[in-house]
């Protein structure tokens, strides 16, 4: 399974491909989307076609894509929500389901801590890939987004194949 991670942010979205092959974890790419400095509709449709290209250059199986966080500042939650939809329509017009992660399921999911820090972040995903050096910010959360789906993937569908849809996500624990 092909599984494209996405880490959305206004100027700059990251994302990170990866294969999962049973319980084995694959680096294919990462990189940014960088929507520069233009109008607000101008920098949306830079993420919007970024990710479409990656879905058709990369062909994944699914997608997941971080949650926003509610900011301090609520016109940046705003403008970064509407990156988020940018990239989530980018990701559905390809045809793809989409999983979307709290900030802390992610870093639980990759470091073990739901507090962990950007360099934690990078430091692991660069072992648990075996990359040769450390991947940018954008990056390496993007690729956690797709580590921390890799890694959830199997257990939520075993779950939905239960029917135990009384099932739900409290801060990113399964409660019932």
């Amino acid at each position: 399974m092909i599984i494209l991670g996405i880490d959305p942010g206004l100027r700059t979205t990251g994302f990170g491909v990866i294969h999962k092959q049973g319980t084995k974890l694959r680096y294919i790419a990462s990189g940014t989307i960088k929507s520069g400095d233009g109008d607000l509709p101008t920098r949306l449709k830079v993420i919007l076609d970024g990710v479409m290209e990656l879905t058709a250059t990369y062909q994944p199986d699914c997608a997941a894509i971080e949650q926003v966080y509610v900011n301090v500042n609520p016109q940046s939650t705003l403008l970064l929500g509407q990156a988020r939809g940018a990239a989530i329509c980018g990701l559905v017009s390809g045809a793809l389901s989409v999983a979307e992660y709290s900030p802390t399921q992610i870093k639980q999911a990759v470091t073990g801590s739901g507090r962990a820090v950007k360099e934690q972040m990078q430091m692991m995903v660069a072992r648990l890939l075996a990359l040769p050096g450390l991947p940018g910010t954008d990056a390496a959360d993007a690729l956690g987004v797709a580590i921390c789906h890799a890694n959830s993937h199997d257990t939520l569908a075993a779950i939905a194949a239960t029917g135990m849809t009384q099932l739900h996500m409290k801060r990113g624990r399964l409660v019932g």
